[in-house]
């Protein structure tokens, strides 16, 4: 007696599913795609983090450097602190000034001259004195100023000339 063997139920009903469930190649592609802008899009993040963290690690450790530079005229403030004798203390501290702005202009910083014309791009008024000078002649520098590259860090603060002969002219 042969039996004939009958497929389970649920076996036939998943094989016709799988018949009818053909996917389309359109779905199929836009499944494809999507996973590929997903990863992307992961991928993207990710790269946004790791260049965030390297700016701020380049930040944090582009100033040892420079720090690295000062270690020197620390020591020698340190040295011209112990010097009790006032010459030798006005030598220390004049030592001190020359590393610190022979430093300073390595890394670039140049001074602004102040003499001559007014240039409202380099000199900041802080006061105007009336003299037989040309308007806007700098007549003294009250504060330094620096340049680092072509930026200004500090405008120059100066004293200029007013002319007094529009006073004189009014009358």
């Amino acid at each position: 007696m042969i039996k004939e063997i009958k497929p389970k139920q649920s076996e036939t009903k998943q094989k016709t599913h799988k018949k009818e469930t053909k996917v389309d190649p359109k779905d199929q592609k836009i499944a494809e795609l999507t996973d590929t802008l997903q990863r992307l899009q992961a991928e993207f993040e990710n790269y946004k983090k790791y260049v965030e963290k390297s700016k701020t690690d380049f930040v944090k450790y582009a100033q040892s450097d420079i720090i690295e530079k000062l270690l020197p005229i620390l020591d020698s403030f340190e040295l011209a602190l112990k010097n009790t004798s006032k010459e030798e203390f006005i030598k220390g501290i004049e030592l001190i000034y020359s590393q610190l702005y022979s430093l300073l202009e390595k890394q670039g910083l140049k001074k602004i001259q102040a003499k001559g014309k007014l240039d409202p791009h380099l000199h900041e008024v802080l006061l105007k004195e009336e003299c037989d000078k040309e308007e806007d002649t700098i007549l003294e520098e009250l504060q330094k100023g620096y340049m680092l590259g072509d930026k200004v860090l500090r405008h120059s603060k100066v004293k200029v000339s007013k002319d007094d002969s529009k006073k004189h002219t009014s009358k």
